[in-house]
């Protein structure tokens, strides 16, 4: 045990809070349209603050500042790679929200169609639980390295609480309490500098004890990051985005067009100014606790915490790097809930019942999802390798989004060709002992080529569904009497 009583009071007082909290919110949800997507009736501060906390979570802090204790400034990138993609959330908004459906699967099935729908369920279940274990996985890790605890009882201590609140109030609770969480997710990102700076003599300091490859932005002191490998992962980043499973929620839950905007753009940009913290921290362990091993380079943040910080802030640290797993694991299981209660159970197991058992399925498939969290922690390699993969296979499914909304003639043919042929490029590349980079870049290429090619040689899809999709994408919120009447499959 490594924390004074102080600081256990207020890692105690937060975790009960916060708990608190959530169970408050959650008195309200009572049907599953308010468990899943919260009624579509939230403002501008939630909005901002769910993009923010299911976005931002505590192995993309450990992740960057390990990259940064080994790589210098240019591990950013490990983050920085979605900040080309930030300006695209301000367009992309109105796109989700006025496609007025509860999951990204809603939108394949009425593009691709059923068979499509339910590949990609099975893909996003698979992603949000590796998610799920990817911040379990970075959050334990740290806090275990400033504590003392165990990793497997910090695992369960924070999952306990974000499943008891997230099952009781799906994404009312989740959006309610990452806007508490979101104040916490800023102090995890700049705590450690003031205290760290002076001990190495401040910039100055750090330049004198640091080679200047620590200070470049691309390749860096270990040449992971160069300049083509940052732009295939933007690349990759900007064709996936709009295929993880969360951004239905994220994107269109804000009661008009302008909250959502706001709240996608803004709680993102606010963590581009986090990452600079998370870079600093990782570059200023390098200089105060030197001489870790590669492996051992994700357990720098919680080290440097540990050293710089005095009682009281320990634990305030402690709280911040739970309130961010907390934060994006509720609103990870709530997501998954929705879509295999409406894109599996609901079309294919039990269509014909009430409301409220829909609901109870949606809260069962919370927990699932929480458990298969845990396997994926146990099983992953490292919190960056986890990061590069999901970032990697996401094109896979983006490419026939971006197209489905922008050229109607894209067909199912044409779908399926695309994110089979390019996930078989892919890895068979990679088989090869090609880069992860050029292999992505391969898989990209493919894929357009895939869907162009794929829809030409099938038959269009059915022009009723069609009108479902571009008719409803050209009706602003709130002008819902001049929606089309169309048919979806």
């Amino acid at each position: 045990m490594n924390l004074s009583a102080l600081d256990w009071c207020v890692i105690v007082a937060y975790l009960g809070g916060i708990l608190a909290l959530g169970l408050w919110v959650s008195r309200g949800v009572t049907n599953s349209k308010k468990f899943f997507v919260g009624d579509r009736a939230f403002g501008k501060a939630i909005m901002i603050a769910q993009a923010l906390g299911t976005g931002t979570h505590s192995d993309q802090a450990v992740g960057v500042a390990g990259a940064a204790y080994t790589g210098g400034f240019s591990g950013i990138w490990y983050q920085w790679l979605w900040i080309f993609t930030t300006p695209f959330y301000w367009i992309l908004a109105p796109v989700f929200r006025r496609l007025r459906l509860v999951t990204t699967a809603d939108f394949f099935q009425i593009r691709y169609g059923r068979c499509y729908a339910v590949m990609y369920t099975l893909f996003c279940l698979y992603l949000l639980a590796l998610w799920q274990g990817i911040a379990i996985k970075g959050t334990s890790e740290t806090v275990s390295a400033i504590t003392g605890l165990p990793e497997w009882s910090i695992s369960v201590t924070v999952a306990a609480i974000f499943t008891i609140y997230g099952v009781a109030g799906g994404l009312v609770a989740a959006a309610v309490t990452d806007f508490v969480q979101g104040i916490f997710i800023v102090l995890l990102s700049f705590l450690v500098i003031p205290f760290a700076l002076p001990r190495v003599g401040g910039f100055a300091g750090l330049h004198h004890a640091l080679s200047p490859s620590y200070f470049r932005v691309f390749g860096g002191a270990g040449g992971e990051l160069s300049a083509f490998n940052v732009v295939i992962l933007v690349l990759s980043g900007l064709v996936g985005i709009v295929a993880q499973p969360h951004m239905m929620a994220v994107a269109s839950t804000g009661k008009t067009e302008w909250n959502c905007r706001i709240g996608w753009t803004y709680g993102n940009f606010v963590k581009r100014l986090c990452t600079i913290g998370w870079t600093l921290t990782g570059v200023l362990a390098a200089v105060l606790i030197p001489g870790l091993a590669f492996s051992q380079r994700e357990q720098a943040f919680g080290m440097v915490v540990r050293l710089v910080l005095p009682a009281g802030l320990i634990g305030l640290m402690t709280a911040s790097l739970m309130a961010t797993v907390m934060a994006t694991c509720s609103s990870f299981m709530v997501d998954a809930a929705a879509l295999f209660t409406e894109n599996i159970y609901r079309p294919l197991i039990a269509p014909n019942k009430n409301d409220r058992h829909y609901l109870g399925v949606g809260r069962a498939a919370s927990v699932l999802i929480t458990i298969a969290g845990f396997v994926c922690a146990a099983t992953m390699p490292s919190v960056v390798a986890a990061t590069v993969h999901s970032i990697s296979i996401l094109p896979f499914i983006g490419v026939t989004f971006w197209i489905g909304i922008i050229w109607p003639r894209a067909n199912r043919y044409g779908a399926w060709i695309s994110t089979v042929a390019s996930a078989i490029v892919f890895f068979a590349v990679k088989d090869h002992g090609v880069s992860n980079a050029w292999a992505s870049l391969a898989s990209l290429l493919v894929g357009f080529i895939g869907i162009i090619a794929g829809s030409y040689l099938g038959a269009p899809e059915d022009p009723a569904r069609m009108r479902r999709v571009f008719g409803y994408l050209q009706v602003p919120v709130g002008d819902e009497h001049l929606l089309p009447e169309a048919e979806s499959e």
